[in-house]
Parts: C-alpha cells; structure tokens; sequence
C-alpha cells in the first residue's frame, strides 16, 4: 500500500505510535556483506555502550539494575528489547550506530515490522526515525519505579561509566 506522510501518521496512531516520527526512502536494492550478522553484532555492543546519555528514557523502561549494567556494558540486550536499523542495510541503510534505535520487542517492534511489511508493494516507504536512541511510546511512557534502580542512581551510574570510559581514551 502506497502511503503519504498523513497517511503513515495516521497508521502509526492506530498503532498507539503516534508519536513516532518517520521519514520517506525510495528503497534502493542494495547487496548486504556475506558477514553482515558479525558486524551488527559488534555494532549493537558499540550502541548499548553509547546508551549512557539516554538514562531518562532508560529508566522508563523499568529496567532492574542488573540489566542497565549490562546494557551499557554492552554486554547483554534485556528480554523485550530490540535494536532496529532506521534504514534496512538491503534498502541502503548504513551499518551505524547513529542507523539504529532501540525498543520494547512487544509491542513496538513487532508492530513497526507490520507496518513496514504493508508498505512492501509501495515505490516509496515510510520508515520509523525516532528523535531519540531509545523509543518509548507515548502511549506506554507511564514510566515506573525503575525496578530496583530510580532515575537519579541510574544518571550517577551513567555518568560514572562515561567518566571512566573518557579517562581510558
């Protein structure tokens, strides 16, 4: 289905997505690296670590302390997250951080998935391009107790790691 601007607006908003931005790409058949899946993983470990100036959305994501360690660690992805590309690699999208964003799996993912997928026939394609590296629905952002790590220690944390990091360079 062949959308405009007002039209994948309104569709997203059906998805409680309203607030999400997106922008138009004109697919472009691109050949992705035979060890594309290697260089994403070491990509995503890069983008986890630079997730240290996203602490507020973060701790909207109710997220223990155990699993913000390892997320800015780059260590381990909690369950329900995932990391999108802004752009497709096979639609031209590039293999870099400033390409992905994260979000809850269920329901967000799964649902940019569907919209995307019934835009398959179109000339041009709306794609998600939230503000932020991490996306948090308006419609969900109700936010929460951080599980056992509030927003302030979580800044402190960040700022910590990020401090430690920049002595290392």
């Amino acid at each position: 289905m062949q959308l405009n601007q007002e039209s994948a607006t309104r569709r997203l908003t059906e998805m409680n997505m309203g607030d999400m931005p997106v922008i138009e790409i004109r697919p472009t058949p691109t050949r992705v690296d035979s060890d594309w899946f290697a260089k994403y993983k070491k990509l995503c470990r890069k983008f986890m670590e630079s997730l240290t100036d996203s602490v507020e959305e973060l701790a909207m994501m109710n997220l223990t302390q155990d699993e913000f360690m390892s997320l800015i660690m780059g260590r381990t992805l909690p369950q329900n997250i995932s990391i999108r590309f802004r752009v497709p690699l096979v639609w031209g999208g590039k293999m870099d951080t400033d390409n992905l964003f994260m979000c809850w799996t269920f329901p967000q993912s799964q649902r940019l998935d569907r919209f995307i997928l019934e835009q398959s026939d179109a000339q041009t394609v709306w794609l998600p391009n939230p503000a932020k590296k991490v996306y948090i629905s308006a419609h969900n952002a109700a936010g929460g107790d951080g599980g056992n790590a509030t927003a302030d220690r979580l800044s402190q944390m960040a700022a910590q790691i990020a401090a430690s990091r920049a002595m290392e360079q």
